[in-house]
């Protein structure tokens, strides 16, 4: 099966270095705890592969760390792949390639702000599947529901136990940041002139600062 990039996401991450300054990084205890629960924490020269890249936002967090990973990156989109390759990371190899269904509804707000902010990233629905539709985790919970004699026609990609975890940080932004990071979401920066005030239902920039 020939995999290829849509168009929705091709046009909308073409903005690759808006994208690597506006969106956040991740923080380093995450990092950390991430790389325990794998066993790869202090393991020196692991092997690890960082599917879906991007611009490297995760990826130069492990080329930093001591353990002098080996990080094989890989992304899809040319301009992302561009942006992290300029970053020259000695100990990472950055390739082409794709990955399949991959697409949080479930995350509740819990200041004013962020409600602001989740209303407006869902109000404009390309009928596209997207991380936050949490379409990804039918993967795990296909593995999880197969029982000890059906594992093997499930095709099981993880090994068991499957574990989740989560970390709440802020990420202070000045006000005129603010509206560089909702246009480096693809959905988003696709739009432009009166359709990108229709989809949000604003007039301008300043009407949602303010």
């Amino acid at each position: 099966m020939v995999l290829q990039l849509s168009s929705q996401a091709s046009h909308g991450f073409r903005n690759a270095s808006s994208y690597d300054t506006h969106r956040p990084s991740y923080p380093l205890e995450v990092v950390d705890d991430m790389l325990a629960h794998l066993q790869v924490k202090d393991v020196p020269n692991a092997r690890i592969v960082d599917l879906g890249a991007g611009t490297g936002k995760f990826t130069e967090l492990l080329a930093a760390r001591g353990e002098k990973y080996h990080v094989v990156a890989v992304e899809p989109h040319e301009e992302m792949r561009k942006a992290l390759s300029a970053k020259g990371l000695s100990t990472v190899d950055v390739l082409d390639g794709y990955a399949n269904n991959n697409a949080p509804e479930s995350w509740e707000p819990t200041t004013k702000w962020e409600a602001t902010m989740k209303e407006i990233m869902w109000s404009y629905h390309d009928q596209r599947p997207r991380f936050r539709h949490d379409l990804w985790r039918n993967v795990f919970d296909k593995q999880v529901s197969s029982t000890p004699f059906t594992i093997q026609a499930a095709d099981p990609l993880f090994s068991l136990p499957l574990g989740e975890d989560s970390t709440k940080f802020i990420d202070w932004l000045h006000p005129d940041a603010i509206w560089g990071r909702f246009r480096s979401l693809s959905q988003i920066s696709i739009l432009e002139g009166d359709e990108l005030a229709v989809g949000l239902g604003l007039d301008s920039a300043e009407q949602f600062i303010d």
